[in-house]
């Protein structure tokens, strides 16, 4: 499949030509008005010429022209566009390059700023990059020339509409066998616990379907950067931070959310992804009550996570002792994602947090991946206290 010029024999001039007289008179590309813009360029068309333009213009001008399939597959977690001719998918066990293309870079580029208008955020020459979320809830990132060298790029992350169950994610492979009891048993303790991983590694899909598990007679509220989280859940209150606009007004930050959600009476606190101040008030908060909080961070093992905690601590003022005792008191699981060889993703590890003989919190294996269950390592006893599993 190609970009606009396929269903006209290649007249890529032609359609552009249609193109410009469409939007400066505003109309939708439907049938009728791009036959009658056709003909008002002196060209004589079938039936089935003319549906196809028409398919390819809607596609452009309200769809996201060639990568419509592919954002329809059910399968698709991301959609990568590096130039014209190179598109990539992933499915669950990394990228692979897609049979479709646009004509030219400028159709990139296109693309990219009319999604970046739709989700009400500017993208030109003036401010070259964008992150945003589409109504549907498609995470997108675009950096136009020359800043991205050669093409414009364009990364869409898929949201879909329902999270995953436990089963689900053990039938993947995501979940070792037998494993699924021991994460049940996590959530019904309120343990308070954080999903590590690098990216695309899926946590929000693991951290979604562990908010799943939650009771029925629990509220729980997230606050998010760019919303993304949809548990199978009755009472979730969903709050999303938000940019500032071109006069520089208006932001509203995820911290400014953390301290919100504080006071609409929480069950659950969850912070979609910890990545900058808001972890002071995500610990604060597991600190006072709040227990069976939860939330994302990004980290190469299990093992780092406090150090990276401690760097987003120091940067938002709070000193390293008093970040170690507040890592100690609230919070007790890090549950790490990994790809293996083959790009599936997996829980390579569970580890419990202690504090060593200086005071700082490490992290301790409690459970690793093993192609036939879990296998426990020195932690899981202090992990099998935390969720009463004395009996397992």
């Amino acid at each position: 499949m190609t970009g606009a010029g396929g269903a006209v024999g290649g007249g890529a001039g032609l359609l552009d030509a249609v193109r410009q007289r469409l939007a400066a008179s505003g109309s939708d590309p439907t049938p009728a008005r791009v036959a009658a813009a056709l003909r008002a360029q002196g060209r004589l068309l079938g039936d089935a010429e003319v549906l196809g333009a028409a398919e390819e213009l809607r596609c452009e001008l309200i769809g996201t022209g060639p990568l419509e399939p592919l954002l329809a597959d059910p399968a698709v977690t991301d959609v990568l566009v590096s130039a014209p001719d190179r598109v990539w998918v992933d499915r669950g066990a990394g990228l692979e390059r897609a049979p479709v293309s646009f004509s030219d870079a400028a159709a990139v580029r296109r693309l990219a700023q009319r999604l970046a208008a739709v989700a009400g955020r500017r993208l030109d020459d003036a401010r070259p990059w964008v992150d945003a979320r589409l109504p549907d809830g498609t995470r997108m990132h675009a950096v136009l020339p020359p800043v991205a060298v050669g093409s414009t790029c364009l990364s869409l992350r898929v949201v879909r509409p329902r999270a995953f169950t436990l089963e689900e994610l053990a039938a993947a492979g995501t979940v070792p066998p037998g494993g699924a009891p021991i994460l049940r048993a996590l959530i019904d303790a309120r343990v308070s616990y954080l999903v590590s991983g690098g990216t695309g590694t899926g946590k929000t899909t693991l951290l979604a379907s562990l908010l799943g598990l939650v009771g029925e007679r629990e509220r729980i509220v997230l606050a998010e950067d760019s919303a993304e989280l949809r548990p199978d859940h009755p009472h979730v209150v969903r709050l999303e931070a938000r940019p500032a606009n071109q006069e520089g007004a208006g932001l509203v930050t995820l911290r400014d959310l953390v301290r919100q959600a504080l006071r609409m009476r929480p069950d659950r606190l969850v912070v979609g992804e910890v990545r900058g101040p808001e972890a002071v008030d995500l610990l604060a908060a597991l600190n006072t009550g709040h227990e069976g909080g939860s939330g994302t961070v990004h980290a190469n093992t299990a093992a780092d996570v406090p150090a990276r905690l401690e760097a987003l601590g120091t940067a938002a003022g709070l000193d390293r002792a008093a970040l170690h005792s507040q890592l100690a008191a609230g919070l007790s699981v890090v549950l790490h994602l990994a790809r293996d060889r083959g790009g599936r993703r997996r829980i390579a590890e569970v580890h419990v947090l202690e504090r060593d003989r200086d005071g700082l919190v490490r992290t301790v294996p409690a459970l690793r991946w093993g192609a036939s269950g879990f296998a426990r390592e020195r932690g899981w006893e202090r992990l099998g206290s935390l969720i009463g599993a004395g009996s397992w």
